[in-house]
């Protein structure tokens, strides 16, 4: 059996496959690599810092003098971990964050596959990680690791649906869950402009999903020192690290491609090829940015506030509006309708961060003081 590779229609299908296996994996890596030093750079400029500058010119090649001291390190094993999911959990992890790159589109008709059901695709994989997580956290026999796995869970969970309904409101505006139809129909106006709420509520579960701040609960350092790979060491540790990064890529990639037009607007369809590519880059880039922006900047939140955000905000809030998309559409109403419901949620989502962050709380009075006004 054949099938066609860029341009070339004689490749045999298993030939197809691995060329197509070996250019994610090395686009990834060199991708993680180049993420992590910019990264580095930006954060050291937000705290009047310098960041690498010693390995390479202005510091290029930190990230892989990291990569191979990573390599080179012994790969330990806790003396009572489970052999078996301590060594698998890995993949479970990593193996998830490649596959869902396989159906985002970088360009007109440019993706590793075009699939019918992308979008679902690329929701569906990527929350398998979850039970990578939970297994290294298990099989670690480690107090530490096993809470920060529970928390993983329990976040990743609670993240997932918002997720999932966010994006399910622009499949309900674009009538197809192709990615490539999807980005396509944004030629004129980005869905972002028809559905700014869904944006922001994917944001928010994007950054819970990836584990970044303010929503890294799992690995707060603080609390439990590492999370579920604290037992990892050396190669095994960076494949977390290489997931983790990989999936933030991806991800700031399909926001790009579903609420800001990826490769087709603004003059994607007439300009051709290279134009499309610098559209896909530089709004993936911006979304990247904004995420370490947002890291130097919020604060770590409570778990209890992590939970109650999603299950009392964030949720309501997404049924709601694919409650409201269902109604214009099938009422065919003007598009313009569909700003109405998106708007009021964004001014309560708003108000009722706003509230949660300004509102005085009760002043708690020291152990003595508190004893001595109840003997008194």
């Amino acid at each position: 059996m054949n099938t066609e590779l860029f341009g070339f229609p004689t490749v045999n299908v298993w030939v197809d496959a691995i060329i197509r296996l070996h250019l994610i994996v090395g686009l990834m890596t060199v991708v993680v690599m180049g993420l992590i030093y910019i990264e580095r750079k930006i954060i050291a400029r937000f705290q009047m810092r310098l960041g690498p500058t010693r390995t390479g010119p202005l510091g290029l090649l930190q990230s892989l003098a990291d990569a191979l001291k990573l390599l080179g390190k012994e790969d330990l094993r806790p003396r009572n971990a489970d052999p078996l999911i301590f060594e698998f959990a890995v993949y479970f992890v990593f193996v998830p964050v490649f596959m869902a790159f396989v159906a985002i589109p970088f360009a007109f008709d440019w993706n590793v596959r075009v699939l019918e059901l992308g979008l679902f695709y690329v929701i569906a994989i990527s929350s398998v990680n979850v039970v990578g997580w939970v297994m290294a956290g298990w099989s670690s026999d480690n107090r530490y690791a096993m809470i920060g796995a529970l928390r993983a869970a329990a976040q990743g969970i609670s993240y997932e649906v918002p997720l999932i309904l966010a994006v399910l409101a622009v499949a309900m505006v674009a009538g197809s869950l192709n990615l490539n139809e999807i980005t396509g129909q944004q030629g004129h106006i980005p869905f972002i402009v028809w559905q700014p709420l869904a944006f922001a509520i994917f944001y928010v579960a994007m950054l819970a999903e990836l584990n970044r701040t303010p929503f890294d609960i799992p690995i707060g350092e603080s609390e439990v020192v590492g999370g579920p790979f604290i037992e990892y060491s050396g190669i095994r540790w960076s494949m977390f690290f290489l997931a983790e990064y990989a999936g933030l890529f991806i991800l700031c990639l399909l926001a790009s491609a579903v609420f800001l037009g990826g490769w087709a607007w603004p003059l994607g369809e007439d300009a051709g090829f290279l134009w499309q590519i610098v559209l896909t880059s530089a709004k993936t880039g911006l979304l990247i940015f904004s995420v370490f922006w947002v890291r130097v900047t919020v604060p770590r939140m409570r778990i209890d506030q992590l939970m109650a955000f999603s299950w009392k905000v964030l949720m309501p809030l997404s049924f709601a509006l694919i409650l409201a998309n269902g109604l214009i559409l099938v009422y065919e109403w003007p598009d313009v309708f569909l700003l109405v419901p998106n708007v009021i949620g964004l001014v309560l989502l708003y108000v009722i961060v706003e509230h949660g962050v300004t509102r005085r709380r009760p002043r708690q009075l020291a152990r003595p003081a508190l004893e001595a006004e109840a003997a008194s």
